[in-house]
């Protein structure tokens, strides 16, 4: 009978330990300013694919470059053409923590202030980067959302001399994430 009971325990536990929430979504947006007075350039992905595990903190997004759209279709080409080389690199992912996941309750409607850190590649480029973002529950659901900048020189993101005084060297990026339960 102590078998069946240890058994049982051993089963409930693997049992808890696999079924952990995990949130995600496949509908996440990013969106992105690099220009100046000059000239317009923003880009926006309604693609955006993420995973959140409440449990650890562990948080992940996917970006595919060739998702971003633009006002104009020439821009378009000369981003994943000359600039982001998205046949090259096809994606850009963070892999990171939320460093203080103890402050998040996914199971309490409410808003959250987040310190996210990580690793973010972009352009082929690894580079270990800091944020912070907000983590808002309502009804079982979280949206996490974040604003944070980025050099393009870091990313080996070159800016021909043609156009250095219309595009900026830093972007703007804005991530809006809105998870559900994985089923």
């Amino acid at each position: 009978m102590k078998k069946i009971v240890s058994l049982l325990a051993v089963v409930l536990l693997l049992n808890t330990t696999w079924a952990q929430k995990i949130y995600s979504s496949k509908t996440g947006q990013a969106w992105f300013d690099a220009g100046t007075g000059m000239e317009d350039i923003t880009g926006t992905n309604k693609s955006v694919t993420c995973a959140f595990k409440p449990s650890t903190g562990d948080l992940q997004f996917l970006v595919k470059i060739k998702g971003f759209e633009f006002w104009s279709q020439l821009l378009q080409e000369h981003f994943n053409e000359n600039y982001m080389e998205s046949d090259k690199f096809p994606n850009s992912v963070f892999k990171g923590k939320v460093t203080n996941i103890d402050k998040v309750n996914v199971d309490k409607d409410g808003t959250y202030p987040v310190n996210v850190k990580g690793t973010l590649e972009i352009h082929g480029v690894k580079k270990d980067v800091e944020t912070n973002g907000t983590m808002k529950v309502a009804g079982g659901n979280v949206t996490a959302s974040s604003e944070f900048t980025v050099v393009l020189e870091d990313f080996k993101i070159a800016i021909p001399g043609v156009v250095k005084d219309k595009l900026s060297k830093t972007a703007k990026i804005k991530i809006n994430c809105n998870l559900s339960i994985a089923k």
